[in-house]
């Protein structure tokens, strides 16, 4: 994994901007600590911060093919090609001879071989950038699903790009940064528009996205997208394809030259993960599998059950370690780790936007750094939800039948966009939240593929699962990402393989939820090899601290921005609104009481502030 930059000007000669280079590429320097590297050529600058994981001493970038001397292609990839061993061989028998072991090569020598259609051979996750030396053309790159990040910003003679924004805005070109007011919707709305990046005039490569930057234009090409096709498997057979994909997925994933880890909830997504990862280890021979979990002081004994967590993880995540064998950590933290300003600031500066959702984005933060102290690869059950249908509005009529995002109207969601509860109100009639939401939805449901014939509940089903799989996984692929490179940590999300999406989009409803429960066939597929306590434990979500002295904390923080009186974001918010929220009594530990709006306020000012931005309405 690692974080990568790059600038395209066919009008200059960059090889007199080092200086510019540099500054790019060395606001990736968390994404990539372990090396660095510029290649500069007349009309174009590529910077590269590596995170050595697979061939530690040949996979250095920029990686360079030449011929006679003479460059070929240039390459800056992060990520992970899980079949890299497959292609290399098939690539070795056309003729390609390789220097190295990594994966990295295997990218450049594929797009030697097919150019832009290497990105249909490639099973992983990705983000990479391609300059041909021989087109003077540059091709952007991301994996389907969109677990890799990628930005870029059209110039006037060319284009910036870089895996987060802070790349592209240490180049002088990209002027101040602006938000307008479709980027101010964007904040708040929790609909994840797709290529849309906030930034005015920046954009993210879609998922599944091939960008193409020559002389005479910018191409979007989409190599990849969710299709509907018959289901053709019946129940026992399906549940057995799921295994054997997350088998072959999970053992694909095991590869790397550094310590791995698993990270474990105890809920059924990451104890899954946990489990075939601990098979596929000791079948190797190469012991037990680590595991890390999360927690906060006095969490289990003073747990309340709310509207979206039930139980407590610590016991079900325990019982896994003894079930599988791992060798376990607990980190535990407490309300003054969250609070910590440093730790706050460095995750507005992961994020580069003021998206975050409050503390479950700082315990986040803090449990990856402690995780790289002993391990640079992590497993997590991420995306387990989208692909099997395990969120709480895929099983709520009210949430299936409603004329919008499912998650907008589903209870406990209050952290998504609670924000826009404090903004002006003038300013929030002219943002009109819900026709932006309205259109979005409206554009979503477009794109979904339709099967011939399917009708009524399965139907919608398809709508819903393609909605979550396209846009609401978005933010949290995002949100891991950007808190596990933060500090050098690579998180592979093995549901996420694209041919295990595609096979479970097509499963019908019906099926995915034969036995009344949610991830039916995820339970069905894995309960041999995990404790019955978690095959049969309802969806528990991510934690948040219940800490009453976190919420006393935010409320004073607020305060005291409130009494600041010269903060950036006052033309923006109702005080009263702010007053208000902030002597509201908080009822408990979680977000009621408008807790997750507080924390969406600083974290907002923090950013106008930090990253000097001009708000352009």
């Amino acid at each position: 994994m690692c974080g990568i930059c790059g600038w395209v000007d066919f009008e200059g000669d960059l090889r007199q901007s080092p200086d510019i280079a540099k500054a790019m590429t060395d606001t990736m320097a968390c994404r990539g600590p372990d090396d660095e590297g510029i290649w500069l050529a007349p009309h174009v600058a590529i910077g590269h911060r590596r995170l050595a994981v697979i061939d530690i001493e040949g996979g250095r970038q920029p990686m360079v093919v030449a011929e006679e001397g003479l460059p070929l292609a240039v390459l800056t990839y992060s990520g992970e090609i899980y079949n890299f061993v497959e292609l290399r061989a098939e690539l070795a028998a056309h003729g390609h001879r390789f220097q190295t072991r990594s994966d990295t090569e295997v990218v450049l020598r594929a797009y030697l071989e097919w150019g832009e259609d290497l990105a249909d051979r490639l099973n992983g996750m990705f983000a990479f950038a391609i300059w041909d030396t021989r087109r003077e053309e540059l091709l952007l790159v991301r994996d389907r699903m969109g677990v890799k990040p990628l930005y870029y910003r059209p110039t006037a003679h060319g284009v910036l790009f870089g895996s987060e924004p802070k790349a592209i805005l240490a180049n002088p070109l990209a002027g101040t940064p602006t938000v307008d007011a479709d980027g101010l919707r964007e904040l708040i709305a929790s609909v994840k528009t797709p290529e849309h990046a906030v930034y005015q005039g920046m954009y993210e490569v879609r998922p599944g996205q091939v960008i193409r930057v020559t002389h005479e234009f910018l191409c979007r090409r989409r190599y990849w997208r969710l299709n509907s096709h018959e289901h053709v498997d019946d129940l026992a057979g399906t549940v057995a394809g799921v295994r054997d994909l997350l088998d072959d997925i999970v053992g694909r994933q095991l590869v790397a030259d550094v310590p791995l880890c698993a990270l474990l909830s105890g809920g059924l997504d990451s104890s899954a993960v946990t489990a075939l990862a601990a098979l596929g280890l000791r079948e190797r021979g190469e012991g037990r599998i680590r595991s890390f979990s999360v927690d906060f002081a006095g969490y289990t004994e003073n747990f309340q059950p709310d509207e979206m967590r039930d139980t407590p993880d610590t016991p079900y995540a325990h019982e896994v370690v003894r079930h599988v064998d791992a060798d376990h950590t607990d980190i535990v933290l407490d309300a003054a780790d969250l609070m910590d300003p440093a730790v706050r600031d460095a995750v507005l500066r992961a994020r580069d936007l003021p998206i975050g959702v409050g503390d479950m984005d700082t315990s986040l933060y803090l449990l990856f750094r402690a995780i790289r102290g002993h391990s640079t690869v992590a497993l997590s059950g991420e995306s387990a939800d989208e692909v099997f249908g395990g969120y709480r509005w895929f099983h709520d009529p009210e949430a299936v039948a409603a004329d919008t995002f499912p998650w907008l109207v589903s209870p406990g969601m209050e952290r998504f966009g609670g924000l826009g509860a404090l903004l002006d109100e003038d300013l929030m009639r002219k943002l009109d939240i819900p026709t932006y939401r309205a259109d979005s939805y409206r554009h979503a449901l477009d794109e979904v593929p339709r099967l011939p014939g399917e009708e009524g509940l399965e139907r919608r089903m398809r709508e819903i699962s393609y909605l979550n799989l396209t846009r609401f996984v978005q933010i949290l692929l995002d949100r891991k990402d950007r808190m596990s490179m933060a500090v050098g940590l690579e998180v592979r999300v093995p549901f996420c393989d694209h041919r295990l999406v595609e096979y479970v989009f097509n499963a019908p409803w019906a099926m995915k939820s034969f036995d009344g429960r949610e991830k039916s066939l995820l339970r069905a597929a894995t309960a041999d090899i995990l404790p019955p306590s978690v095959v049969h434990r309802r969806k528990s979500p991510y934690p948040s601290t219940q800490d009453p002295s976190y919420g006393v904390a935010v409320r004073a923080e607020a305060a005291r921005l409130l009494g600041r009186g010269d903060i950036a974001a006052a033309p923006l918010i109702d005080r009263e609104k702010v007053r208000a929220v902030i002597d509201r009594p908080e009822t408990d530990g979680g977000p009621a009481g408008g807790r997750a709006a507080l924390e969406g306020l600083l974290q907002f000012n923090a950013w106008l502030e930090r990253y000097q931005v001009r708000v352009d309405l």
